[in-house]
């Protein structure tokens, strides 16, 4: 998997300073207080700046840079503005700003005592993820690759509790990356099999990891799920992982859906932008990063992590609209459109997760439909709950972790738009209120009296952007807010 960029922690010394030939970063408050180490001049042409229009116009997180600055071997200085009283989301922002002008060069970040400097770090490590693995190299380009990998230095009053600190978050940054890793990669890699596989793989950091094959799941009444997937040669799967880093207490449940392709099946996608398809895993992918990050941590709490693993190909096999599905709870389902795939996945996984383990939550994410894209865009996920309580330490987690989330309603009204004249319900309710409809249609699969939120992730999993935390591609959204939540919620002291 792709690695977080390497950071190591040291005192500050004024000759290394000098002499360093790379990038040096100021981490600088509002009032422009210069940091110890800088030559002459160098201090100089920072300290103009600083007196600058461009200097007070910056916003925390934001920067300045001087490039080829006297007096000093550096390639740049790169100012930038964080308040020691910022907040987690300005001081990660800070490190991403950083973390973009990484390159190939050895970077030096003048922490000097700064308090947010260990979220300047996690800032710098996700903005500086590059999904590279299949641009062609040559030999040469290579070798000089692999003498001129990104490195970061922060140098500190107090370097090693900084490390330590900032090491904390090192599990978190390999979750986001390993989350980011499985959304970005082609469908011909990132089958089925070899997703179960990377899964199964994490039994070596501590997780026991479960593979359910197709004859196990039809043994299990999984139908719903069975059924999106018999249009395809990769053979339908679900995954259990599971922490128990807690005592006795009931687990916190997480449920993903993992379509590793989506065409829409019979219900055939337009082709423009179908290729990326891809990460309609997504919730999966972002159950699998927050097991390894609290398998990394060594989290103390019980947490399962179930995955449906299907895709949904067109095929002589395939399901067809107006079939009737029966799912593992009993009830019937009618396919209305073969798109609207994924909730058939989730209802078996969902109903699975609850008999099996009886958990004290369920959290279900998803990229589930377009109609939140329509709703709340890319800056946003939908969150949908039963339970008010859950409710809100879901959203108090993503907003502490910097990550968009809003929540939208769930109520009997729209029950009659799902209503099947065939079966218990069908698959889809039409274009109103589509991704209201689908939690609707989750809901249906949730015991009572079972605490279960819903997130549907479709618009912030792969925006058309770069983020602030995260360049264009797959953004890990999700990991660091349930990361946060088992820690404030679930986790024993």
């Amino acid at each position: 998997m792709t690695q977080p960029v390497e950071i190591a922690f040291t005192e500050t010394d004024v000759e290394q300073v000098s002499a360093h030939d790379g990038r040096v970063v100021l981490l600088m408050t509002p009032e422009a207080r210069l940091p110890r180490g800088l030559p002459r001049h160098a201090r100089n042409a920072v300290q103009r700046a600083t007196q600058s229009q461009a200097w007070e116009a910056l916003k925390p997180g934001e920067a300045l840079e001087l490039a080829f600055p006297a007096g000093m071997s550096a390639e740049a200085i790169q100012l930038v503005m964080l308040s020691n009283r910022a907040s987690v989301v300005e001081a990660r922002k800070a490190g991403a700003t950083i973390g973009e002008k990484l390159g190939k060069s050895h970077t030096l970040v003048l922490a000097g005592n700064h308090r947010c400097a260990d979220e300047v770090a996690l800032g710098i490590a996700l903005r500086g993820y590059k999904f590279d693995v299949y641009q062609s190299k040559s030999a040469q380009d290579e070798g000089d690759s692999a003498r001129k990998a990104p490195r970061v230095t922060f140098m500190a009053r107090d370097p090693e509790t900084l490390a330590k600190t900032a090491g904390a978050a090192a599990a978190v940054a390999e979750g986001v990356f390993f989350t980011r890793d499985l959304v970005n990669e082609p469908a011909n890699v990132l089958t089925t099999t070899d997703f179960a596989d990377r899964l199964k793989a994490m039994e070596e950091i501590g997780l026991t990891v479960e593979v359910l094959d197709e004859e196990q799941l039809a043994e299990l009444g999984m139908r719903a799920l069975l059924a999106v997937g018999q249009g395809s040669e990769s053979p339908s799967k679900v995954v259990v992982m599971r922490w128990n880093g807690g005592g006795d207490e009931a687990p916190l449940a997480l449920v993903g859906k993992g379509v590793v392709f989506d065409t829409g099946g019979i219900s055939i996608k337009p082709a423009a932008g179908m290729e990326e398809m891809t990460m309609d895993m997504g919730g999966a992918g972002v159950v699998a990063g927050v097991m390894r990050t609290l398998a990394l941590r060594r989290a103390k709490a019980n947490v399962v992590g179930l995955v449906g693993l299907v895709e949904n190909m067109p095929d002589g096999k395939a399901q067809r609209p107006g079939d009737i599905v029966k799912s593992m709870k009993g009830d019937t389902i009618e396919v209305i459109n073969t798109d609207a795939e994924g909730r058939l996945v989730l209802a078996d996984v969902l109903w699975y997760a609850q008999t099996r383990f009886q958990p004290a939550a369920v959290i279900d994410l998803a990229t589930l439909t377009g109609a939140v894209i329509i709703a709340l865009g890319h800056d946003n996920a939908g969150v949908f709950a039963n339970d008010d309580k859950l409710a809100e330490n879901i959203l108090k987690a993503a907003t502490s972790e910097g990550e968009g989330a809003w929540r939208l309603p769930l109520s009997p009204a729209y029950d009659k738009l799902i209503k099947s004249r065939l079966a218990d319900m069908k698959n889809t309710g039409g274009r109103a209120a589509g991704s209201i409809t689908a939690a609707q249609f989750l809901q249906r699969f949730i015991r009572e009296d079972q605490p279960w939120a819903h997130i549907d992730i479709a618009g912030v999993a792969l925006p058309p952007s770069a983020t602030d935390l995260a360049p264009k591609g797959a953004t890990g959204w999700g990991v660091m807010t349930l990361d946060r939540l088992v820690r404030d919620q679930f986790e024993s002291e």
